[in-house]
């Protein structure tokens, strides 16, 4: 074994190490006292070796000579000790048998008859035994004893004697011995052998096709028994893998390939690379759960009760669990659902997926593929190199023991492509419940059923998604949370959560439910709740200080209390009785629970950062609030406009798309063509020497789509009329060059958005009525909703008591 911490590859290479034994073989590795005092130098001719799943390294070495350690000068970060030379390296078996005589010749001439012996017993037609039969006729006679105790079977301390034996006639009489044992061995191996395949004969004659090979396989035990070593351990170990492989109960065709693997590992030398990557894979196999399932809790009632615990709201997303769960008590053979949550971050997509594993009484895995750019993080890589693994769907069905657990397949839309393959192809094959009962992996190479795994993907952004990855899915829209909805969240969780991981109770802090509603409203404008729970933890942040401090100053104040006790007590009776209990209180007021009010959220936080800004932005014409779709919510967006001298051009600003600057350029045409039902006199003299600039804010962000035609119609329209459009007023809608008002997506987040934004009106398109029943029922209460389906409609219903050029009992938009 050697002893000593492992160097780079490029400094063992080509490099001479001593390479020394431990007295004994159940000796700790670490124990430097255990060290044998003889050992081999050797130079390293190769190292090989794997990483995953631990790291396992072997090193090919040519032994030089004999050595004695005397002196160990370094343990760290590698031994270091002075060495005495034993062998010499040059010196030839004349010389040896010139100071030995002639017994040491007749010695080494048996030693090589039975060494010839032994290897003509063995297989020639393994090339490791036809290369070693080559090598002992050209092999000098002063090397023998050493080469063939290598390859018998013997024990730790008898290869320790042969090492010990410096001198070469003890070492032929020390090494002589095991050939011996072992040709002995061979020969009773062999005539047992021949006994086994006689009776099986004899007993298929008699009618007996298996006769009784007990007593065989006991004799053949008991030879084999004969010779410990390390081989044997080997064996053993090889075993007791075989059977965890026949006790996982994996399927017919798995267990076929894993058997043909143990031969292969049976028939393979330890010392070889190949031999760790099949053991490797074999504990892999053995390991997965082929057949082992976790029994699902199906109390409807109780899952209802846990979600509706766990999180608040998010009643569509919960119907379509306990619809699973109806459905799996009703049919045991349901395959797992294919479900996608797609909505805003800090929305509780994550969380959800836990809470639906507890619930069921699954085991949870989440995988992360953000920013994931290779197949073989799916599939896994071929067994064809070493470090090669297992993609992380097998991975993470062999960490969490069963084959139906909750896997959460976490931003799936943040996939990646590379030369090495798209991922988010080998996900079909994944996600798709006609194929994934025989997924197979690269590395394992046989099918494994992944049809009753209950998969949840979750998403920001549905664009992003592969066409044929998105239709595999059942998507579940999460839009975001309404005021009300997160004040009760923080009621309910985050602020019990912050108290928590703060070190705060309630007898130390307290957060009115107005505190809360004025740090969501404006401090987090936000479709989640991250902001909010940061904004939270601030605040207890803050007040953990005055509680650290408030606990500083009592300790000192009783460390001092001996040395004024005297003191405290002539003021208390020099007071009258009834008052020196109440003086003592007013010196001391209790300063818990801290409340926070306005003013310490003011203090803590800063001053307010979102104030509503309609009511100044929408103070002259040319200005209206439009609705716009992200990923993360839906929000306002204002549009301005601007007429200056120029040459009749159309000047567009804020880093738009083509798509939006064909609709600011359809709402400009409309304006021209229907300017005189507009009362602007002719469309011609609209842009005669007139240069129209519309701009879109927050130009850093990019901006496309067809929903603001509506808003940058009203704008012009506005400009050219001089009226100002009415500041609670926000619309959304896409328009055609004949002034009609087409239905737009993402209504339920926009709506939402407007909410936020403290806007009260909204204006959509007519078609998109049917959107508003997505919308809870508080936030339709507070706000008002006008439909329309063409642009007159949006221009009586955008300026306050109607556009004046058009005639009013013309137009009659639905209002929820």
């Amino acid at each position: 074994m050697v002893k000593s911490r492992l160097m780079s590859r490029s400094t063992l290479s080509s490099t001479i190490i001593g390479v020394i034994p431990q007295e004994s073989k159940d000796d700790q590795e670490d124990d430097m006292s255990s060290l044998h005092s003889i050992g081999t130098a050797a130079v390293v001719v190769q190292v090989t070796g794997t990483n995953w799943p631990r790291p396992s390294y072997t090193l090919l070495v040519t032994g030089l000579c004999r050595f004695k350690m005397e002196t160990l000068l370094q343990e760290s970060p590698y031994l270091v000790a002075s060495v005495t030379q034993l062998d010499k390296l040059s010196e030839d078996f004349d010389e040896f048998t010139k100071k030995h005589g002639g017994d040491l010749d007749n010695l080494a001439d048996n030693f090589r008859e039975q060494a010839g012996k032994l290897v003509d017993m063995l297989d020639i037609s393994i090339p490791v035994v036809a290369k070693l039969k080559k090598m002992l006729e050209n092999l000098p006679s002063q090397h023998l004893p050493d080469i063939c105790a290598a390859i018998v079977k013997a024990s730790y301390a008898e290869k320790i004697q042969v090492l010990d034996a410096v001198d070469l006639n003890e070492r032929f009489k020390k090494a002589l011995p095991l050939l011996m044992r072992q040709i002995e061995g061979l020969t009773l191996l062999q005539k047992a052998r021949k006994d086994r395949v006689g009776v099986e004969i004899v007993a298929r004659k008699k009618g007996d096709p298996f006769g009784r090979p007990g007593n065989m396989k006991r004799a053949l035990n008991k030879i084999s028994t004969d010779f410990d070593d390390d081989d044997d351990a080997d064996s053993d170990e090889i075993n007791d893998l075989e059977q965890k492989i026949k006790s996982a109960h994996m399927p017919e065709h798995a267990l076929k390939a894993v058997m043909k693997e143990i031969k292969r590992l049976k028939k393979m030398p330890q010392q070889m690379p190949e031999h760790a990557m099949i053991r490797n894979y074999l504990e892999l196999m053995s390991e997965l759960p082929w057949s082992k399932s976790s029994k699902d809790i199906l109390d409807i009632e109780q899952a209802r009760r846990d979600l509706d615990v766990d999180h608040y709201g998010l009643e569509k997303l919960k119907k379509r669990v306990l619809e699973y769960f109806a459905i799996r008590q009703l049919k045991n053979s349901l395959k797992g659902p294919i479900l996608c949550f797609v909505g805003p971050p800090g929305v509780g997509k994550t969380s959800i997926g836990r809470s639906i594993a507890q619930t069921l009484g699954r085991e949870f895995h989440r995988i992360s593929l953000g920013g994931v750019c290779d197949q073989s993080d799916i599939r896994g890589h071929r067994r064809t190199y070493i470090g090669s693994m297992p993609g992380r769907i097998i991975h993470g069905i062999r960490l969490v023991g069963t084959n139906n657990p909750v896997f959460l397949l976490d931003e799936v839309d943040k996939l990646g492509k590379s030369l090495h393959g798209d991922p988010a192809a080998a996900l079909l094959e994944v996600l798709d419940p006609e194929q994934n009962h025989t997924f197979t992996d690269h590395y394992l190479n046989v099918p494994f059923d992944l049809s009753q795994v209950l998969f949840i993907a979750t998403a920001n952004n549905m664009a992003t998604i592969p066409a044929a990855l998105l239709d595999r899915m059942e998507l579940i829209q999460i839009p975001g949370y309404t005021q009300e909805e997160k004040c009760n969240i923080a009621t309910r969780h985050l602020i019990s959560k912050q108290f928590k991981e703060h070190g705060l109770t309630a007898e130390q802090l307290q957060i009115p439910v107005d505190s809360t509603k004025m740090i969501i409203s404006k401090y987090t404008r936000e479709a989640g709740v991250r902001n909010l729970e940061r904004k939270i933890g601030a605040v207890c942040r803050a007040v953990a200080v005055r509680v650290a401090e408030g606990m500083s100053k009592s300790k000192q104040e009783k460390r001092e209390t001996p040395k004024s006790e005297e003191k405290k007590q002539v003021i208390n009776n020099s007071l009258p009785e009834n008052l020196s209990q109440d003086a003592t209180t007013m010196a001391h007021p209790p300063e818990m629970p801290i409340c926070i009010d306005e003013a310490a959220i003011k203090d803590i936080l800063g001053p307010p950062q979102f104030e509503s800004e309609v009511s100044q932005r929408l103070v002259q014409p040319g200005v209206a609030v439009g609705l716009a779709w992200t990923v993360m919510g839906g929000e306002i967006m204002f549009v301005e406009a601007t007429r200056m001298d120029g040459e009749g051009k159309l000047i567009l600003t804020g880093q738009l798309g083509d798509v939006m600057k064909e609709s600011a350029n359809l709402a400009m045409n409309w304006v021209r063509a229907n300017a005189k039902k507009l009362t602007f006199g002719n469309g011609k003299s609209l842009l005669a020497g007139k240069d129209i600039h519309i701009h879109f804010p927050a130009g850093a962000v990019g901006k496309d789509g067809p929903s603001a035609g509506v808003t940058i119609a009203t704008v012009l329209v506005s400009l050219f009329s001089g009226q100002l459009v009415r500041s609670d007023t926000a619309m959304t809608g896409e328009i055609t060059l004949r002034g009609l008002v087409l239905p737009v997506g993402g209504i339920k987040e926009k709506v939402l958005g407007a909410h936020r934004a403290g806007i009260r009106r909204v204006i959509l398109p007519k078609r998109n009525m049917k959107d508003l029943y997505e919308i809870p029922n508080n936030v339709k209460g507070e706000m008002s909703f006008i439909f329309a389906s063409q642009l007159e409609d949006v221009l009586n219903a955008a300026f306050d008591n109607g556009f004046p050029a058009l005639p009013m009992e013309d137009v009659t938009p639905s209002k929820l």
